[in-house]
């Protein structure tokens, strides 16, 4: 083997090799268990994870269902998000490139006179030259630099996918909150339009009876204040729906169906129950965990780069092809032509500029691990507020449906007691207005309790669509 053949093939097994630091994964700065206490119950085992249960199954309301399908095709967050997976798809295949040599080919053909003072036989003429080429340039990657760069777009690609995964898991969580506060507002304008005609004909009553001498201005004052509490209430309501229904259509991109189906007054049984799974199961499982740690490597891989530059590049440019006076004689024997140009360059004095590359590239990858740890921190507080709600709003809302039974037998009591004389109607309207506050509050707080569930189902991972293509660039 000559020494030309022994330098290409030590090059080229040269050229596999890299400078990237070796990476371990920082270790989590969170707890290795949830946290425990009167506001927690114990761990759930069994069951499907949140993050492997899918949206369809979670979400049990047929008109939700159909509205998260309608807001995953048309959202545009979420289309914008999927563009940048392109974007940086085409960033990674542009870095990539480069590994691999560049060929083109050319043709060309120049006709020119030359006068007398300028033709090498003092006479005036016309010259001809005719060529066509193919040309190929190549770096070699003796030290990995590029391969280091193709790494770093390879992860931030990587990491703009898990943001996708994201933002769709964002816009599924917020379209069920947006959805539950819609139906949630529809309840409570029923059951305010229903106690405001309650309320008129207690009004009714008591005018009746103060004109008959049984009761006092005092009393017809104080039924009508109710009233009118109630037609607010109506008001406030009715504005609240409409905004509801104009925060939906937002996040769905597109209208909401006329062919909705209908849903019965939400509550927690419209959700399916899940466990929570372990503090380690986030790392594997929450989408912007994971695209922090790729955004960690891509700064690793930077400092690779980095480290390669102070070393020196080799570049092989050649061309290969034929000339000739003429164009009909450009494939006759004789006329072929090659040029060979091996380049090397060697870093000698850069003013200190490699090596604040190289600093800045560190600091960069200490950042991204502040991030990543950051971003566990967040999960782990995010679910265990989840978990701390879960029980604690089941018996909040359990304690206000008990309150809302007693308060309906007081105010049928109540009405018992006026109708046989025993108490004036003052109690009465009391009744009604503690039986309407507590009707009110029962919907708030099943809107919260549902609220929490899906963030909780949302910082576990899960509202990723199940059987959605992510393409992973080898």
């Amino acid at each position: 083997m000559n020494l030309k053949a022994l330098t290409v093939v030590v090059a080229l097994a040269l050229g596999g090799c890299t400078l990237i630091p070796d990476y371990e994964r920082p270790p989590a700065p969170v707890p290795a268990d949830w946290p425990q206490g009167a506001a927690y119950n114990p761990a759930q085992e069994g069951g499907v994870s949140a993050a492997l249960l899918g949206w369809q199954q979670f979400f049990l309301d047929p008109a939700l269902r159909q509205l998260v399908g309608v807001a995953l095709d048309n959202n545009r967050d979420l289309r914008h998000a999927a563009l940048n997976v392109e974007a940086y798809r085409a960033l990674y295949r542009i870095q990539r490139s480069e590994l691999f040599p560049t060929i083109d080919a050319g043709a060309a053909g120049v006709r020119q006179r030359l006068p007398d003072d300028l033709s090498r036989t003092g006479e005036s003429g016309i010259q001809s030259q005719y060529d066509v080429s193919l040309g190929v340039a190549y770096e070699l990657d003796v030290f990995g630099r590029i391969r280091s760069l193709s790494r770093a777009a390879l992860e931030q690609y990587m990491a703009t996918t898990e943001a996708q995964r994201s933002v769709q898991i964002a816009l599924v969580g917020d379209v069920a909150t947006a959805y539950f506060t819609w139906r949630t507002d529809q309840a409570l304008l029923k059951l305010t339009e229903a106690t405001l005609d309650s309320y008129r004909q207690s009004l009714e009553l008591i005018r009746a009876s103060a004109e008959a001498g049984t009761a006092s201005e005092l009393d017809v004052r104080q039924a009508r204040t109710l009233v009118d509490q109630a037609r607010t209430q109506k008001a406030l309501y009715t504005r609240r729906i409409a905004e509801d229904a104009n925060a939906l259509q937002l996040l769905l991109g597109t209208g909401i169906p006329a062919d909705l189906p209908e849903a019965d007054k939400p509550n927690i049984e419209l959700l399916a129950d899940f466990p929570a799974g372990l503090p380690a199961d986030l790392l594997l499982r929450r989408p912007d965990i994971r695209a922090a740690e790729h955004r960690l490597l891509a700064a690793n891989a930077n400092i690779g780069a980095a480290r390669a530059a102070f070393f020196p590049s080799i570049g092989l440019t050649g061309a290969a092809g034929t000339a000739s006076r003429e164009l009909s004689g450009l494939f006759d024997a004789g006329s072929g032509t090659w040029s060979l140009m091996p380049q090397i360059n060697i870093p000698i004095f850069t003013a200190g500029r490699l090596k604040a590359n190289l600093d800045y590239t560190e600091v960069q990858k200490n950042i991204n691990v502040a991030d990543y740890e950051k971003s566990i921190q967040t999960a782990f507080r995010e679910v265990a507020d989840g978990l701390a709600a879960r029980d604690n709003l089941g018996g909040q809302v359990k304690a206000q449906r008990d309150l809302v039974e007693n308060n309906q037998a007081y105010y049928q009591l109540a009405r018992q007691r006026y109708d046989e004389g025993v108490d004036a109607y003052l109690t009465v309207l009391d009744a009604q207005r503690e039986l309407f506050a507590s009707q009110r509050q029962l919907l708030s707080d099943q809107l919260l309790q549902l609220n929490r569930e899906v963030l909780l189902y949302k910082s576990l991972g899960g509202g990723w669509r199940q059987g959605d293509p992510v393409a992973f660039a080898n």
